[in-house]
């Protein structure tokens, strides 16, 4: 009885780390394969609303985790650097959590997304830093999103962020999954150009004081 135990102890171990082992060979060879491609991949994920999927895209970006966290945390630009967002504020704090007014145009401008978003501190989650944002009122039955944030090395970063829209217009779940994912390719593209951009200026301004 015991011998059975302890094999079923050892195989269960060892499918684990085989199941461990195969995602992170799976990630790597994303990771390479959005690091060649130089642009966003658009994806769609299931969710708890069985009608509509979340829209979603993911990024490489040359610079490291730290300056990703500050363009996705930078809620009050958004509109600036992400070209899909008409508007971004913060309208208020609460704790820990920021309160973010976005409004974003959709069905090729002929109506528009609005929601005041509540987004909570980053937490590491399975190798990941993610940031959570749920709306808390707006003109769609429902408005989530999660940034991903995975370190590929110091000085490289891969950006995912799902959207999940739900609208209140008589509209197919997978005409709004497109829009969402649409929106969420401008979103990681903006985040990439910004956060590239500020490390760049950082490494130069480094190089100089050094010579």
């Amino acid at each position: 009885m015991k011998t059975r135990r302890t094999l079923a102890i050892v195989m269960t171990t060892l499918s684990l780390a085989l199941l461990a082992t195969a995602a992170s060979a799976e990630s790597s060879e994303e990771a390479k394969r959005l690091m060649k491609l130089r642009d966003a991949e658009r994806y769609e994920v299931s969710t708890s609303h069985r009608a509509t999927k979340a829209g979603a895209a993911r990024v490489h970006i040359a610079a490291p985790v730290a300056n990703v966290k500050k363009a996705v945390t930078d809620f009050k630009n958004y509109s600036k650097f992400i070209g899909k967002f008409d508007k971004s504020k913060v309208v208020g704090r609460d704790g820990k959590n920021t309160d973010v007014y976005l409004q974003v145009p959709i069905l090729k401008g002929a109506a528009k997304v609005w929601a005041v978003v509540r987004f909570g501190p980053i937490k590491s989650v399975d190798g990941e830093e993610v940031l959570e944002g749920h709306m808390i009122k707006g003109n769609v039955s429902r408005l989530d999103a999660w940034w991903r944030i995975k370190e590929i090395d110091d000085e490289n970063t891969q950006l995912n962020l799902e959207l999940l829209i739900v609208s209140k217009l008589p509209v197919p779940g997978s005409v709004v999954t497109g829009e969402a994912s649409y929106a969420a390719d401008e979103a990681v593209i903006g985040s990439r150009d910004r956060s590239e951009k500020i490390w760049a200026a950082k490494k130069k301004k480094q190089k100089s004081a050094k010579q």
